[in-house]
């Protein structure tokens, strides 16, 4: 075991968890968490804020970008698809710095979308996905301090409470050009602080906007309740109930409806269809 953090709200509790440790293993205690696992910690005011500034200037120059100019956005407006190119020769070198750029997402949801999308091509990367993998790093470059704000209880949620437990969903229908597949996520936030996140493309194709965005607050309500378990075998049980917003009415109606009507009657008729 290499590194291993401690945290609670009674210190003299922590003293004797560390005495106790340090009489079976040989343990060496560093004090209060700076730096873990590429994970700067730095207290402020309101709690703690986590960056990777020193990894993302380290991607940055392991990838060559360091003296390129940053954008404002990790991935283009524009909804057009890849231009046919020539496969990326260093293909190991491509697989590299997407992992690395996915160690980078523990802490920056901002990049998750952009990330997953070029993670769909490590196969066979071509010229085309390797303007769009350095396209994330000249974002990565303008936001290289960017970080996750863990706040205390002193803050408040949308829901006055500072315990509350809720999350978005959303999802782009029909988002891929290559196979019309749409890409779903979620944001779980544990009152003011995102706890867990995703965006990945959907297994199947969805046939409406609706159903897309119904496959993503599944998605998203299954986190939520596992997080809710989570926390309550910790004692931390959420103060109040978890609310979900998704933006999409059809999927909104389609879970306070569970009859399939009109809107999603196709959904039977294709499960009966391949049935038969």
């Amino acid at each position: 075991m290499d590194d291993i953090l401690l945290t609670g709200s009674n210190s003299s509790l922590l003293q004797s968890l560390i005495t106790l440790l340090s009489s079976e293993f040989k343990l060496r205690d560093l004090g209060s968490a700076h730096y873990f696992l590429g994970i700067e910690v730095t207290p402020t005011n309101m709690g703690l804020m986590l960056t990777q500034h020193k990894y993302a200037l380290d991607i940055l120059s392991r990838s060559g970008m360091s003296t390129y100019k940053p954008v404002d956005t990790p991935v283009s407006a524009s909804k057009n698809g890849l231009l046919p190119s020539e496969p990326f020769l260093d293909s190991t070198r491509f697989r590299q710095i997407i992992g690395a750029l996915q160690y980078l997402t523990f802490i920056r949801p901002d990049i998750c979308y952009a990330v997953n999308k070029v993670c769909q091509f490590m196969h066979a990367p071509t010229e085309s996905h390797w303007v769009v993998v350095k396209r994330i790093l000249r974002y990565v470059k303008g936001t290289s301090s960017f970080g996750l704000h863990l706040t205390h209880g002193s803050s408040l949620s949308l829901h006055g409470s500072s315990l509350s437990l809720h999350g978005f969903t959303d999802a782009d229908w029909a988002g891929s050009i290559d196979d019309q597949k749409s890409t779903g996520g979620y944001i779980v936030f544990y009152g003011t602080t995102p706890i867990s996140w995703k965006s990945g493309k959907q297994r199947t194709v969805a046939r409406s906007s609706t159903e897309a965005e119904y496959k993503a607050l599944v998605d998203g309500t299954t986190e939520v309740l596992w997080l809710h378990y989570l926390l309550t075998n910790l004692c931390f049980s959420p103060s109040s109930a978890t609310t979900i917003w998704c933006d999409n009415l059809g999927a909104i109606y389609l879970s306070i409806n569970p009859v399939f009507h009109a809107r999603t009657k196709y959904v039977e008729v294709d499960y009966h269809f391949v049935r038969d």
